[in-house]
This record gives C-alpha cells, sequence and structure tokens, in this order.
C-alpha cells in the first residue's frame, strides 16, 4: 500500500488539498481531523468539562466514530449520524485545538482507527503527526503550509462560506495563537519530509504539485 502524509499549521488547506490529491490518484482520503473534531462535537453536546481532560478521556468509551466514503468523499459519523457538516463550526474548532487535541487518551484512543485505515488501502492522510507517529513509513510525507495572512484569509472565506460571520482580524489572531500553542509539534517533523508553500499559488497548483510529487515516488517504488 502507498500512503501520503500531510501536515502542517492550521488553516493551509490540508484537508481540501488532500481530498482533491486523493480523487485524482484515486486513493481513500482520511482526514484525521474530522476524528478530532467529532470528539470535541461529543463532548460539545454531552457538556463534558473540556478543560478538565481527565472528564473528557473518561468520556471516550461512549465516543463512536465511524467513516464512510462515496461520490461526495469522506463522510464522518458520529454514533451512526453524520456531523460532516456540523464538526466545521468555529465553536468546535476551537474546542478541537484547545483541549481536545492535547488529552493523550484522545490521540491514543484514534491511533488504531487510523494506522488500520492505512492498511487496507492506498491513502492520502492529513492531520497531526501523521508523518513521525501515525503512519512514519509513508512513502511520501509533506508539510503543506502558508502564510499567517493566507491561512487566515483562507479560513474567513471558509467560513462566511458556511454562513458564518468572520472577522479577518480575529481569525488572524486565532491562526497566530494557533501557531504558538502547536510549535512544539511542527518542529518535530520527519527529516524526509518535503515542505510545499502554498501561498501565492491556486487550488489547482497546489494539488497538482502534490499529485505530481506522489506519481514520481510511486514511479521509483515500481522501478525498485
Amino acid at each position: 500500500m502507498f500512503a501520503i502524509a500531510i501536515d502542517g499549521p492550521a488553516g493551509a488547506g490540508k484537508s481540501s488539498v488532500a481530498r482533491a490529491a486523493a480523487s485524482a490518484l484515486g486513493f481513500a482520503y482520511v482526514d484525521t481531523g474530522a476524528m478530532y473534531r467529532a470528539i470535541a462535537l461529543y463532548m460539545l453536546e454531552n457538556h463534558i468539562p473540556l478543560e478538565e481532560p481527565a472528564a473528557v478521556a473518561a468520556a471516550l468509551p461512549g465516543v463512536q466514530i465511524s467513516l464512510e466514503y462515496g461520490e461526495q468523499g469522506q463522510r464522518t459519523l458520529l454514533g451512526g449520524r453524520d456531523i460532516s457538516e456540523a464538526i466545521r463550526t468555529e465553536a468546535v474548532s476551537i474546542a478541537t485545538s484547545r483541549w481536545v487535541a492535547h488529552v493523550p487518551q484522545v490521540r491514543q484512543f484514534l491511533l488504531d482507527l487510523q494506522r488500520d485505515l492505512a492498511k487496507r488501502a492506498n491513502v492520502v492522510m492529513d492531520g497531526r503527526d501523521i508523518g513521525t507517529v501515525i503512519l512514519p513509513g509513508a512513502q511520501l510525507k509533506v508539510f503543506l503550509t502558508a502564510s499567517a495572512e493566507e491561512r487566515a484569509r483562507r479560513r474567513a472565506l471558509q467560513l462566511e462560506q458556511a454562513g458564518e460571520q468572520a472577522c479577518f482580524q480575529a481569525v488572524l489572531e486565532e491562526v497566530n495563537r494557533r501557531d504558538a500553542q502547536d510549535a512544539p509539534q511542527l518542529e518535530q517533523l520527519p527529516p524526509d519530509g518535503v515542505v510545499l508553500d502554498t501561498t501565492g499559488l491556486s487550488f489547482e497548483q497546489v494539488v497538482e504539485r502534490l499529485t505530481d510529487m506522489a506519481r514520481e515516488r510511486m514511479d521509483k517504488e515500481e522501478k525498485g
């Protein structure tokens, strides 16, 4: 099986680029961030105090996450309910990045599920620590990034398209805060990773560069 691991700072477009690249390559797309968001949504809906890691960990046995794949790509289910849209709100984003993603038990809870998906199909997987912890044997490891301003602009547009009000300055402050918070993880990138800076590039150009790199690696593997 061939695996592409995509990491990078918040708002770099990891999910949308990974989804498009997977479609172009005929791979399965695995949005690990959606899994964390699903847990955050569960905690919010069940009024679990997010600022208490022990409470979050204790609630995990009640979380039932599954993924479905169709013409529209990956759909995230929570207890059989499609929450693909519900997990994209700003409230869920903040709950995920500030609290849920930093609970060790949450990361362990999802680890086996994520690795199992990569054993069953060629995958493009994006999220945190994909190339270092989850899929250290991935044949292509990409660090997708862009300037903080560019990422804030994209996030504000995404929120507006979802019907939410978005203040660019507030979104930029949140991007910078998350960059500072995630700095220790982002500094632990795999030595064999490739940096892809998307600042100034169109979405199509980014996807093309990523798929070109993947095909080049696959050709090398086939030739041995």
